[in-house]
């Protein structure tokens, strides 16, 4: 056989092999990051998790930087179901199952869209169901991914397997479905938490540049990505009209907004206590108050991280700084964009967007 057949197998022989490696690495890594294989480890054992994936995945690393440096992906990965777009963690068949599933009693349903405050929110209510006892150490329930299920994902505790929390036995479901495939019953409970939309993109921006790392859209993409049908869940103004008009139906539904949280935090945790019939002492009230504030959650941060770790070392920190003005990160440009976009998508809505983001007017 001639030099260049041989380079030619050697060539297959190459691409075979590099294909057998990701087909390996795509079933290790869903095996080690699959419900609580990784979320219900301790903290040293997830630091040590998160050594392994970099150093398993370099390989994958470095030909994603190489290819990035030749041409930025111009589009997010997912996929669609019912008219709306998911993200690569999840599947459509979880969406499925998900729309599927009949809620009962036990079930708190925290519902955002991505980033909104559904960290937050998740801790409020777990802490008031706890009665400011929660424990999300090394001893207790490790992670908040280990306690609060994740209904359309599956990086959390599967449902069956919550911990059940309170006198009531009730469980903390985190969901970012649209109201529209969201799953409801009447004795279940539903707080939503909206957020100014700039800022939204603005963390979401940061979110996805931890996750995808140089597989990262430019920022000009995640502009069109989440002023379009792409955007994962549904856009912003859609999502919050949809949940808005759940809250003016349904008397088990609590509309929040992040800027109140963010104001007022204990009267936000009065609030949430007693739409959930939690009444709390005021000793327990203080230490909800105290593990649901930015100081406590920032300096446990590793308790509250909202995905495994993934291919790429994560530049950052999952909670950023929780400012009100994180609008302002975003260039006026592309905020005067997305501003439009919501303004149109508005028109005609149930939401009344400008008693609360005047911005929105028009």
């Amino acid at each position: 056989m001639s030099a260049a057949g041989w380079a030619g197998i050697a060539a297959l022989a190459g691409v075979l092999a590099g294909l057998a490696y990701l087909a390996y690495l795509r079933l290790w890594y869903a095996h080690v990051t699959k419900g609580v294989a990784y979320f219900g480890l301790r903290a040293a054992e997830r630091e040590a998790r998160k050594r392994e994936v970099a150093r398993r995945c370099r390989p994958l690393a470095a030909l994603a930087s190489a290819r990035r440096r030749i041409r930025a992906p111009r589009r997010l990965p997912g996929f669609s179901f019912r008219g709306f777009s998911g993200p690569p963690q999840c599947s459509r068949a979880d969406f499925a199952r998900a729309a599927r599933y009949a809620p009962g009693p036990a079930d708190v349903f925290v519902a955002t869209q991505m980033k909104c405050g559904t960290t937050w929110m998740q801790q409020i209510v777990y802490e008031v169901l706890s009665r400011g006892r929660g424990d999300l150490g090394d001893e207790g329930h490790r992670h908040l991914y280990a306690v609060s299920p994740w209904i359309e994902a599956r990086w959390a505790v599967p449902l069956e397997d919550a911990p059940r929390l309170g006198e009531r036995g009730r469980r903390v479901v985190k969901t970012h479905l649209p109201a529209a495939l969201c799953p409801y019953g009447e004795k279940a409970r539903y707080v939503y938490v909206t957020r100014e939309p700039v800022a939204c993109f603005a963390s979401a921006a940061d979110f996805i540049g931890m996750l995808l790392g140089p597989l990262t859209p430019e920022l000009p993409d995640l502009v069109d990505w989440f002023c379009s049908d792409r955007m994962w869940w549904g856009p912003w103004p859609g999502h919050v009209d949809g949940w808005w008009r759940w809250a003016a139906e349904r008397p088990n539904v609590l509309f929040v907004h992040y800027e109140e949280m963010l104001a007022d935090l204990p009267a936000a945790v009065d609030r949430v206590a007693a739409f959930l019939e939690a009444p709390l002492e005021a000793s327990e009230r203080a230490a909800v108050v105290e593990k649901s504030g930015f100081a406590y959650m920032k300096a446990h941060e590793e308790r509250f991280e909202m995905a495994p770790p993934t291919p790429f070392p994560a530049a950052g920190s999952f909670l950023k700084s929780g400012r009100r003005d994180r609008g302002r990160d975003v260039g006026p440009a592309e905020r005067e964009r997305i501003l439009a976009f919501c303004r149109e998508r508005l028109r005609g809505a149930a939401y009344p967007a400008a008693r609360y983001y005047p911005e929105l007017a028009g």
